[in-house]
């Protein structure tokens, strides 16, 4: 087992952010609609749900337009700078990569982003953000 080069730490660091990333989109539509049957006012926090608004809309934009994730493209460059394969690696880099990366047609990450978005999207109206007091 080699040491892992600068270029790989950080590649590692690209992928655990873009892991979070993907977990305050999903969790943070949990948040918001289990905290509002639980009476959790903090989840209506405007800037909370503007974050949250932002992040998937980043998510469904990219998609519809074709872009690739900024991380995603970053955390491969790292990754060729520290000539290493995208998918091969330490444990933790292992499934943080089988967590975020799934092979299906592109038609379908769109379709799926859409739907989510739209949900969020639903909640603002069921659930409208508070301004702050």
């Amino acid at each position: 087992m080699g040491e892992a080069t600068p270029y790989q730490l950080l590649a590692d660091l690209v992928l655990a952010l873009h892991l979070l990333v993907v977990v305050f989109v999903v969790v943070g539509l949990v948040l918001v609609l289990a905290g509002n049957l639980l009476g959790w006012h903090w989840v209506n926090a405007l800037w909370f749900r503007l974050a949250h608004l932002l992040a998937i809309g980043i998510v469904v934009a990219e998609s519809w337009l074709g872009i690739v994730c900024p991380l995603t493209s970053l955390e491969a460059w790292l990754r060729k700078q520290a000539r290493t394969s995208s998918y091969e690696g330490g444990f933790i880099e292992h499934w943080f990569q089988r967590l975020l990366f799934y092979d299906a047609p592109s038609w379908v990450f769109t379709l799926g982003y859409t739907l989510f978005a739209l949900a969020v999207v639903a909640s603002w109206w069921c659930f409208p953000p508070r301004p702050r007091r």
